[in-house]
């Protein structure tokens, strides 16, 4: 598994850690742990991280799409920005102490992120889903990684 997309060059400014985003993904985390996952109109979970370099938990909401044999597609967009989101250095650093919240349980996950026509077959189940993500793709010259998250056979 190769996490190895660099920053591009042009983007969308990435939103800035602050007391309002807290509040926002706080209040999505907790609609999806009590109402099974919908926020914005698109499926939703919770991703857990351990820092890349800090080692805590970290826990983020995020959009999902659904992928072959029971998986699910995940972009690291970060609405178009130049960089990478934090949660995609993370899952470099730790892809084996990543979980997921998501229909009112914890899931262990195995985390692979997607190349080449396997990627733009993910790429298109994305933006067909959701014309958002098509966007954030024209506000940045990165490729967006997508990440397939697979339930871990414990």
């Amino acid at each position: 598994m190769t996490f190895n997309v660099p920053s591009g060059t042009r983007g969308a400014r990435q939103p800035k850690a602050s007391a309002f985003l807290r509040l926002m993904n706080n209040a999505a985390m907790k609609r999806v742990r009590r109402k099974g996952g919908r926020v914005m109109g698109m499926n939703a979970l919770v991703l857990h991280t351990v820092g890349a370099r800090s080692g805590a938990e970290r826990a983020t909401p995020l959009a999902w799409f659904p992928g072959e044999d029971g998986s699910r597609l995940i972009a690291a967009s970060a609405a178009g920005a130049q960089a990478n989101p934090a949660w995609y250095h993370n899952l470099a650093a730790n892809p084996d102490k990543v979980h997921i919240e998501i229909d009112g349980g914890k899931v262990p996950v195995d985390v692979e992120q997607l190349h080449g026509a396997e990627r733009e077959a993910a790429w298109k189940t994305i933006v067909t889903a959701t014309a958002r993500f098509a966007q954030y793709q024209e506000k940045t010259d990165r490729e967006i990684p997508v990440i397939r998250l697979t339930p871990r056979a414990e």
